[in-house]
């Protein structure tokens, strides 16, 4: 084989030169040297066998499935964790909220177990699928149920005239008895449905209904209280179902990676159109149309309103009975405005009360009041309004103003049409000092000076529940006070207006009053993390008495209003919302532009409640 491949090399010189024949034979000798090869180009060169793939190992056999004593921690509904795991090393787990844990006893004899807490469907202090802690339908539809009960019991005095068939004999005096006592039950269940886990981001569809039972009953002690029939005695026992809450929440559009959204919800729903319930403050149906931007800094609504008519003794919304009204509304609130913790909110709102004709539960025309000629009228009325809550480095503000423009058509203290035009104002502040607050607060509603003048100055809201000034601590605010010889009230219940309206919650709003002066100071305090008081003092003044001389025929009335005092407590024994008590008492002494409409007795009022949330 050698003497082949020399000779070959040789002949591969005399054709392509010595230099190119020695660098091929150096290559040839390092192969040679290497390994035997063949230089027979018409060959081709075979390659090493490989070598055989190995045996595969026997199948193992992977033994029994594990037993899984592991449970996800309190009460999860439906629980589809299995009993039993495949002896995998991976094996999928559909449901990412139902995550179990182990078995651990760190605190033996208790059940208080971290992380392992076992649950119970009647508990929701730990995680409950009822309470919206687990979903209950697929991975992002969850449910959460509410029970709450509400019971009061409410004893007062206020100026109630002897009526014509008198509940006892003997009774001369224009003024009787006007001690009465109320109990009142209210069980409230919500049931909530929605998709998304609100914990991280807006909920993208969300259905609740609130159905209301409510059981009342009124003591009193003169006829022509609890009805206008006075067959009907002084006693009163009554119930009423509602629905205080009937809607679904979409949302339309998200339009920031911050989460800020554009929603609509329509059906009943709770609505309050500024920081104070000043204007409006219900549970009307409607469509609502909101959102927020800028990372929720800034918020937004538009609103269409048409209230229900309400229950007369219970205050909650009938079935469906139409009102007659149309509310809109419009606002914009900015969060940090000019101070960081202080927000600002511009608003716009509009009513079209209806003319009709109504008569309350109890036997009593509200609509229109039983006032002047009675005619049933129209009111257009529209407010401008600027708000503001927050605090201003330690200072506590909170503070209103509404300008209200409109047209009654036919006013009956006034007895023709009227132009309106009336002014709202409200200012608290507050300052913090360890567990004190020190708060002071004002409150004006501009009043009419001249009844007759087609222009109705008196300042009156939609439907009003504001907490100011002591809020429904207060006797002034938590009391209706009716006026004597009329079937309207001075002051209605839950309100700071003296409007002369026949009824906050059936009744029309009414611009030709007295308006109010209103000064406040308070202080709230907390005794413990459970206990809680606030006290407060107003001193309340007319703004102007021409529409009550004009209304009672008489000729001079003071100012002055009275001093009214109050003192309230409210006790958390478990430091949640879950079981709450309060109780309070309050206290009206009368000045000379009350003494002059009623009498100079001190009125007064003492209130216990009870509030159970599951």
């Amino acid at each position: 084989m050698r003497d082949a491949f020399a000779s070959r090399i040789l002949e591969l010189a005399t054709k392509l030169g010595p230099a190119l024949a020695f660098t091929i034979v150096c290559l040839g000798v390092t192969s040679v040297a290497a390994q035997p090869v063949s230089l027979d180009f018409t060959e081709t060169p075979r390659r090493q066998p490989q070598p055989p793939p190995p045996v595969p190992p026997a199948p193992v056999d992977p033994g029994p499935a594990i037993p899984n004593d592991e449970r996800p921690p309190g009460f999860v509904g439906a629980d589809d964790t299995p009993d039993a795991f495949p002896p995998d090393e991976t094996f999928p787990l559909p449901d990412r909220w139902r995550m179990a844990f182990p078995r651990y006893d760190r605190y033996p004899g208790t059940d208080h177990e971290a992380p392992q807490v076992e649950g119970r469907w009647w508990d929701p202090y730990k995680q409950n699928v009822l309470k919206g802690d687990y979903p209950i339908w697929g991975q992002n539809t969850f449910f959460n149920f509410t029970l709450r009960s509400d019971t009061l019991i409410e004893g007062r005095r206020l100026p109630v005239p002897s009526d014509v068939s008198s509940a006892r004999a003997g009774s001369f005096d224009f003024f009787g008895k006007g001690e009465s006592l109320s109990v009142e039950e209210n069980i409230l269940m919500s049931f909530e449905l929605f998709n998304g886990n609100a914990g991280f981001r807006p909920r993208k569809w969300e259905l609740r209904a609130t159905p209301v039972f409510n059981v009342n009953y009124l003591a009193a002690q003169e006829n022509g209280v609890v009805n206008i029939d006075p067959r009907r005695g002084t006693t009163r026992f009554d119930g009423h179902i509602a629905f205080q809450e009937l809607f679904g929440d979409y949302e339309l559009a998200e339009i920031s990676p911050y989460f800020d959204v554009v929603n609509v919800r329509a059906g009943i729903q709770p609505i309050i159109t500024d920081f104070r319930g000043f204007v409006f403050a219900d549970f009307p149906p409607g469509v609502k149309l909101s959102g927020n931007d800028d990372a929720n800094r800034t918020q937004w609504n538009v609103a269409y309103l048409r209230p229900l008519d309400k229950d007369t003794n219970s205050g909650l919304n009938t079935l469906f009975r139409d009102r007659h009204q149309d509310v809109v509304f419009a606002n914009v609130t900015r969060q940090d405005f000019v101070f960081p913790g202080y927000f600002a909110q511009a608003s716009l709102h509009y009513s079209g009360d209806r003319e009709s004709t109504h008569y309350d539960e109890n036997g009593f025309l509200v609509r229109p009041a039983a006032i002047g000629d009675a005619v049933p009228h129209e009111i257009n009325v529209g407010y401008l309004g600027w708000t503001g809550d927050g605090h201003i480095d330690r200072i506590n503000v909170s503070h209103a103003f509404f300008q209200a423009v409109g047209r009654d058509d036919r006013n009956l203290i006034a007895g023709r049409e009227t132009d309106i035009n009336a002014q709202m104002f409200a200012l608290e502040l507050a300052y913090d000092r360890d567990w004190l607050r020190f708060k002071g607060s004002f409150f004006f509603a501009s009043g009419d000076d001249d009844p007759t003048d087609g222009t109705a100055r008196g300042f009156d809201a939609i439907f009003d529940n504001p907490f100011f000034a002591g809020g429904p601590f207060s006797f002034w605010q938590r009391q209706g006070i009716k006026l004597t010889g009329t079937n309207v009230n001075l002051v209605n219940r839950f309100s700071l207006l003296p409007t002369l309206r026949s009824s906050k919650d059936e009744g029309q709003a009414n611009f030709v009053n007295p308006g109010i002066f209103i000064y406040n100071v308070g202080l709230f305090g907390r005794l413990t993390p459970k206990l809680s008081f606030e006290i407060n003092v107003n001193y309340l003044r007319f703004a102007e008495t021409a529409p009550l001389k004009l209304v009672l025929l008489q000729r001079d009335i003071p100012h002055d209003i009275g001093v009214d005092y109050s003192l309230a407590f409210r006790y958390r024994p478990l430091l949640l919302d879950n079981i709450i008590v309060t109780a309070g008492a309050a206290g009206l002494t009368p000045l000379a532009g009350f003494r002059k409409i009623y009498t100079s007795d001190t009125l007064f009022q003492g209130f216990g409640s009870l509030t159970l949330t599951f």
